[in-house]
Formats: structure tokens, sequence, C-alpha cells
């Protein structure tokens, strides 16, 4: 699920237009969506080739999940849409997405958190928020006043530095800015995040979905989606990248919440772990048999072992999202 592997994501598609639940006057919508769309550059008749900032295309997205009763409003058309999930709902507690921090923050954090395990991430950016003084001075001309030395004596890479910086110079070039992402459409917002160093298709979704509730990402690519989808309806194999947006259809325009419910789905599907010291009388002397048949189950257990392994691995990021924001 690292970014390596959904480097060829395509940009996301289009927020789809609210739903009755949203208060939006048509024509707004209309208005919005006409402004979403990228309008090709003028030719410049001196042929100048001055480089210029990223045209930003801004439209007001549907109402985030955050909002008062928009995580009901969703879980309900879900159930209606796709009866198969609406099994997965009733067996798990509905999600709530608040987001505490700022955007630039929840960036931040994300880069820091990349290609780590949930603890040593925590203790990284622990020591990166104690570094600046705390998390109300997470601000991009702080974060680039930090060398790599002193990024590195708290464990920050610095390959990692490189990405934070990168971050931190286009929030105070100009080209982000909190304002503009939180008012970005989808499509764009993918667009301007993917430019950042180290930001990649995969870490935007997330953002998108845990930081800004936006309702309707899917994570084509995320490999624990997939597999849900894949327990969901009973596939075979696990479904492609390319087949998801036509298996997820119904879940628009909430599948950010459908998505989140696929997770919950893989988490509950990972198996118990064996106990390491088996409870009972002490052994006695076996027989040739029976000290063949005790190899054999070790060997099952350690091959059952291996596949919660992996699957732990494969939700392991899972565990780090609702702390993104």
């Amino acid at each position: 699920m690292g970014e390596q592997s959904l480097s060829q994501l395509q940009p996301l598609s289009p927020s789809s237009p609210p739903t009755a639940a949203a208060t939006r006057p048509a024509a707004a919508v209309a208005s919005a969506s006409r402004g979403s769309r990228f309008k090709k550059p003028h030719s410049d008749p001196s042929g100048s080739n001055q480089s210029k900032k990223p045209r930003l295309t801004l439209s007001v997205p549907g109402r985030p999940l955050s909002d008062d009763g928009e995580v009901a409003v969703a879980i309900q058309h879900l159930r209606v849409a796709d009866p198969a999930l609406a099994t997965v709902i009733n067996a798990h507690e509905p999600p709530a997405f608040q987001c505490p921090h700022r955007p630039f923050q929840s960036l931040v954090r994300s880069i820091l958190y990349q290609q780590l395990a949930f603890k040593a991430a925590a203790s990284v950016y622990s020591r990166f928020l104690s570094l600046l003084g705390g998390e109300y001075n997470v601000l991009p001309d702080a974060v680039l006043a930090l060398t790599p030395q002193e990024l590195r004596q708290i464990g920050v890479s610095p390959r990692k530095a490189s990405y934070l910086h990168d971050l931190a110079r286009k929030y105070a070039s100009g080209i982000l800015s909190d304002a503009a992402v939180i008012n970005m459409d989808d499509r764009s917002l993918a667009a301007m995040l993917t430019m950042v160093k180290g930001i990649g298709a995969w870490s935007v979704h997330m953002f998108m979905i845990f930081s800004l509730a936006r309702p309707d990402v899917l994570p084509a690519a995320d490999l624990g989606v997939r597999k849900g989808v894949q327990l969901l309806y009973g596939l075979e194999d696990v479904p492609r990248p390319s087949q998801m947006e036509k298996l997820c259809e119904q879940w628009r325009p909430y599948r950010s919440v459908g998505a989140w419910y696929m997770w919950r789905l893989i988490e509950s599907k990972v198996p118990q772990p064996v106990p390491a010291i088996p409870v009972g009388p002490p052994a006695l002397p076996v027989t040739t048999e029976e000290l063949m048949l005790q190899q054999q189950q070790h060997r099952n257990q350690q091959q059952h072992q291996q596949q919660q392994q992996s699957v732990i691995q494969m939700i392991d990021p899972l565990q780090m999202l609702p702390g993104m924001g």
C-alpha cells in the first residue's frame, strides 16, 4: 500500500453533485461545475518561456462528512444502494470524520508517517512537534527553517526532509494554501498535491478522506479496499484498480464511507493469534506418529501466523488513518 505501488493511479474523478442532504441551489452547483474545469492556457505571443504558477481551479465541494448528520445520510444511501454493504454496516459502529488539524499540518504528518510502523512514526512526529515548540508552530516558514541535520537528529531521513521542505516552499510561495486546499474540487486537489515531492495518490486519497472529510473518494488502488470488495461480493480474485470504479459505482456520492467499511470488513477478518504457550497438563512422552503429527501442526501454525502477519501488514496503514487529521 506504499506510494511506490500507486504511482500510476489516475487523478480522482470530480466530486459528484451533492445529494438532497445538501442545501446548495442547483444554479450554484452548475456554476461550480463549470468553474471546476481547466481552461487551455492562451498562447504567449511574445514567445516568453517564463514559468507560471499552476492555475488553481476552485469550486465548493460537496458537504463534508464532518457536518452534522452527513454520515447518517451517507449510511442511509449506502443501505438502500447496496444490500451487501448493508450487512457490513449493521456489524459495525458508524464512522466519525473529525478534522481537528489544519491541512498543512495534516500533510506534514502524512509525510513523516510514510513507510514507518505506527509506533515509530508517532515517536518521530512527537519529536518533530517538540523541535518546533508545539503543533501550533507547524507552519511553512518554521518548517523551512529546520535544517536537514536538525531533522535527521529526530529520525527524519534526508529524503523526507526534502519532501517537507518542498511542501513548505509551495505553501510559502502561494502555490498552495489551506484555504485553497479546502475549497478545491477533488480532481484539482489531487493534481496540485501530487506535485509535492513525496505525496502520491494514496496519500492524497487518505488526506481527502480523513483530513478533509470529502464524501466521494474511492482509493481504487488501495489493497485493503480492493480485498474488502472481493470479500463483500464473493469474487474469486482481488479486483484490479481499473475494475473498482464500476464495482463501487452504486456507492456514489459516498464512496469514502463505502471504502471505510471495506477497511472495517478486512479488519474483522484478521485471524485471531494462536497462543504461543499451550494451556494444559504437562506433555507425556509421545510416539513417532504423534511426533510427526505435532511437527505437521507446528508447520500449519507457522503458515497461519505468516498469513495473519500479511493481513496485519495490509491494514496497518489503516491504524494511522484516523489520526491523519
